[in-house]
């Protein structure tokens, strides 16, 4: 009733850990479930006594929770992305698409990963994707082409972490796509077997806060494409979370010190 069709329900890696696969729509409304669901998962979780959390990474002990995104072109009638005449069922466009959140992957990283918690998740071993890579069908890469029936070929990005605000993780799915389409850019690395956490001389994505935000302010891609009041006052607004990190004393420390 409330708009939100949820796919799958399925227990994860750790206890009380669940995935939840919301079924696919059009653009913005898929960024309006996701916002809707954790807010509704929290609203109902409270009723019972229970605090669901959405934090990225919530012990060190099991992998972090994710916030997958996967994606499809349509011109209405037919899946853009596919194209059965391709070995890998990919279409030139999905080709370029993909090449386009490659090449600008460290410059939205930030929009994946908002918060200084999510960096805790971006550990080798613990599936998180730690470089800007691609494979087919490989879940350890940050981007998984999905190749399939005309119907579901798609691409899943696997950089977003469960704390992500989806308005902004899904434009900065679309306007690096984008990029890659607009520029023609080609694929030229070849898709990654195997774990790609372990990728010779592919160099891994920032550990903290502060350096992916600065990654994202002097993107001229994001400007270019996100704008410039916009970027600014996302820039500022993850500064001044990185400065109030620094400042905090953890149980980290009380513990270790």
């Amino acid at each position: 009733d409330f708009g939100i069709p949820v796919e799958g329900l399925h227990t994860e890696t750790g206890p009380g850990v669940y995935e939840a696969a919301i079924q696919y729509c059009e653009g913005i409304e898929a960024a309006d479930r996701g916002v809707l669901f954790k807010a509704a998962v929290k609203e109902i979780g409270q009723r019972f006594g229970i605090m669901p959390s959405f934090m990225a990474k919530w012990s060190m002990q099991y992998p972090g929770c994710s916030g997958h995104v996967h994606q499809s072109l349509s011109d209405g009638k037919n899946n853009l992305f596919y194209d059965a005449r391709s070995p890998r069922r990919m279409s030139k466009l999905f080709e370029s698409y993909v090449a386009g959140q490659l090449a600008c992957l460290e410059d939205i990283q930030v929009f994946f990963a908002p918060t200084v918690n999510s960096y805790k998740r971006l550990v080798d071993g613990m599936w998180a994707p730690i470089k800007p890579t691609w494979g087919v069908d490989n879940r350890t890469a940050s981007l998984r082409v999905i190749p399939g029936s005309a119907k579901s070929t798609r691409l899943e990005t696997r950089c977003p972490g469960a704390d992500i605000n989806a308005y902004l993780a899904l434009a900065a799915c679309v306007a690096a796509g984008l990029y890659g389409i607009e520029h023609g850019l080609k694929l030229e690395a070849a898709p990654l077997e195997g774990d790609a956490a372990h990728a010779a001389k592919i160099p891994r994505l920032p550990r903290t806060l502060e350096k992916a935000t600065a990654n994202l302010k002097r993107s001229k891609f994001a400007r270019e494409y996100l704008g410039d009041t916009f970027v600014d006052h996302y820039v500022a607004s993850r500064e001044w979370e990185w400065r109030q990190s620094l400042d905090a004393v953890t149980d980290w420390e009380l513990k270790r010190y």
